[in-house]
C-alpha cells in the first residue's frame, strides 16, 4: 500500500469523535493514577497526624505507613502495568481492540475502587496493582485503537491525543488534591476515578469495534458498517490525495504493511521473525528513548526537584510548582497535534531530542553551580521539548510501522520495555544520584549528564535502524 492510499476515511463524524474521546479515558486514567499517590502522600500517610484511629464514613482518616511501604504500593503500579502489558495482545487478537478496552476499563474500576474504601495497606496496594494492570492492557490497545479509526489525514494528530489524554490525567489530579488532600476528602479523588471507570465501561456498550480487526476476522459488512458510523462512508480502494509532507519514517516502512487477512502473530513470532526486525527496533527504541530520559525524567523532576528548585525563586507559591510544570506540559502537547502532519514524525522527533539534551545538559549545570534560575528554565524548557515529541510520537508510531498481524504482539513488547524501563530509573535515580555526586550538593547535576548521553545513544541508534 502506497504512503498516499487512504486506509480509513477522510472525516470523523460526531460519533466518530465520541469514539476517540471514549477511549481517550484510558490514557487519562493512567496519567491520574500516576501521580494521584504522591500528590496524597501525607495525607494518606499520616504525616503529622500519627493517631489513625479517626474514622470517617466508617473509613480510617489515614493508614500508617513507612516511605518504605508507600514506596513499595507506588510500585506495584509499574509490576502491574508490565504484566498488563505482557498480555495485552492476547486480548486484543482475541477479544478486540473494544473487548480489551473493556477489561482495561473494569480493572481500574474495580483497582480505584479498593483503593477508595481501603482501611489497610494491603487492600491498598492490591488495588493499585489492579490498576496498574488495567492501565498497563489499556496503554497497549489505545494507540492502536486510535489508529484503526483515524481518519487517514489525521492519524498522525488523532495519534498524539494519547499523551494529551495522560498529561490531562496528571494535571488534573495535581489540581483536585490540593483541594482534596484532607484526611476525609482523599478518597474522593479516588473515587472520582472508579466512577470515570465505570462509566466507561457502561458506555462501550454503544461504541464501535476497530474496522481493521472486523476485517481481519473476516466479518466484513460489520466492518463496512462501522466505517459509515466512524467516517460516513467506506474508504475506497482508490489513491488519495498525496500528503502534505513526505516523512521519511512512513515512506520507508509502508512496504512492511500487509492485509488483515493475516492470522495475527504472538509475541514469540514476532521475536523469530525477520521481516520484523526493523519494525520491532524501532518502537523499542522509540519506547526506551521516552522512558530513560523522557517521562521518568520528568516525573523525579517534578516529585524529587521541582519543589526544591522552582521554590526557591517563587517561595510563596511552592504548593502549585508541581502544577504549574503539568500546565505547561498539557500546553505543549497542544503543537504536534498540529505539526505532526506538516513536520512528520522524524522531524518532531529531532527537534525534540536536541531540545531535551540541551536542557538535560542545563539542569545539571545549574544544579552543580547553584544557579536556581538556570535549572528552574531547563526543567520547563524540558518539559516542552519533551511534549512536542519524545512524548507523543512513540505512541503514533507503534500501530504505524507496524503490520497489521504483529501490531498487538509489537505492542505488547514495546510497552512491555516502557514499564521495564521506567522501574528501573525510578528505582535507580536518587542512589545513583548519591553516589555520582559522593555527598557534594555541587555535584547533584552530574546524573542528568548521564540521562543526556543515554537519550542521545538511544536516538542516535533509533535513527541508525531508519537508515538502514
Amino acid at each position: 500500500m502506497s504512503r498516499s492510499e487512504s486506509r480509513n476515511g477522510e472525516a470523523f463524524t460526531q460519533f466518530g469523535w465520541l469514539v476517540c474521546l471514549w477511549i481517550l479515558l484510558i490514557p487519562f486514567q493512567y496519567g491520574y493514577h500516576i501521580s494521584v499517590l504522591n500528590q496524597l502522600k501525607a495525607v494518606i500517610t499520616c504525616v503529622g497526624s500519627p493517631d489513625s484511629q479517626h474514622y470517617s464514613y466508617g473509613l480510617p482518616t489515614c493508614l500508617p505507613m513507612s516511605d518504605f511501604k508507600f514506596s513499595v504500593v507506588t510500585s506495584v503500579f509499574t509490576v502491574g502495568g508490565l504484566a498488563g502489558s505482557l498480555v495485552a495482545n492476547l486480548i486484543m487478537d482475541r477479544w478486540g481492540r473494544k473487548g480489551a478496552s473493556r477489561v482495561s476499563s473494569l480493572l481500574v474500576a474495580v483497582g480505584a475502587g479498593l483503593m477508595t474504601v481501603s482501611a489497610s495497606v494491603g487492600v491498598l496496594g492490591l488495588g493499585r496493582l489492579l490498576v496498574g494492570v488495567g492501565s498497563g492492557i489499556g496503554l497497549c490497545v489505545g494507540p492502536i485503537y486510535l489508529s484503526e479509526i483515524a481518519p487517514s489525514k489525521i492519524s498522525g494528530s488523532v495519534g498524539v491525543l494519547t499523551q494529551l489524554g495522560i498529561v490531562l490525567g496528571i494535571m488534573i489530579t495535581q489540581a483536585i488534591g490540593l483541594r482534596f488532600a484532607t484526611p476525609t476528602q482523599w478518597r474522593s479523588v479516588l473515587f472520582l476515578s472508579a466512577a470515570g471507570s465505570v462509566a466507561q465501561f457502561f458506555l462501550s456498550g454503544l461504541m464501535v469495534e476497530s474496522p481493521a480487526w472486523l476485517g481481519g476476522k473476516g466479518h466484513v459488512e460489520q466492518k463496512k458498517t462501522v466505517a459509515r458510523k466512524l467516517w460516513g462512508s467506506v474508504p475506497p480502494p482508490t489513491p488519495a490525495a498525496d500528503a502534505s509532507v513526505e516523512d521519511p519514517l512512513l515512506d520507508e516502512l509502508e512496504a512492511h504493511r500487509d492485509t488483515e487477512s493475516i492470522t495475527a502473530f504472538t509475541v514469540p513470532q514476532v521475536l523469530a521473525a525477520r521481516e520484523l526486525r526493523k519494525p520491532l527496533a524501532i518502537v523499542c527504541f522509540a519506547m526506551l528513548s521516552q522512558q530513560l530520559s523522557g517521562t521518568s525524567f520528568f516525573f523525579l523532576t517534578v516529585l524529587y526537584y521541582s519543589n526544591d528548585i522552582l521554590s526557591k525563586s517563587l517561595p510563596e507559591f511552592g504548593p502549585y510548582v508541581s502544577l504549574g510544570i503539568t500546565i505547561v506540559n498539557v500546553l505543549m502537547t497542544f503543537p504536534p497535534i498540529f505539526l505532526i502532519e506538516r513536520m512528520g514524525r522524524r522531524q518532531l522527533l529531532t527537534l525534540s531530542t536536541l531540545g531535551a539534551i540541551s536542557s538535560l545538559i542545563l539542569v545539571g549545570l545549574g544544579l552543580n553551580t547553584s544557579i536556581v534560575t538556570l535549572s528552574s528554565v531547563a526543567i520547563l524548557t524540558f518539559v516542552t521539548s519533551f511534549a512536542i515529541g519524545l512524548g507523543p510520537v512513540p505512541f503514533v508510531m507503534i500501530p504505524e510501522v507496524s503490520p497489521y498481524h504483529a501490531v498487538s504482539a509489537l505492542s505488547s513488547i514495546a510497552l512491555s520495555l516502557n514499564w521495564t524501563a521506567n522501574f528501573l530509573v525510578g528505582l535507580v535515580f536518587l542512589p545513583l544520584r548519591n553516589f555520582l555526586s559522593d555527598g557534594e550538593a555541587t555535584k547533584e547535576g552530574r546524573v542528568f549528564y548521564l540521562f543526556a548521553v543515554a537519550l542521545f545513544a538511544s536516538m542516535f541508534s533509533l535513527s541508525r535502524v531508519y537508515r538502514a
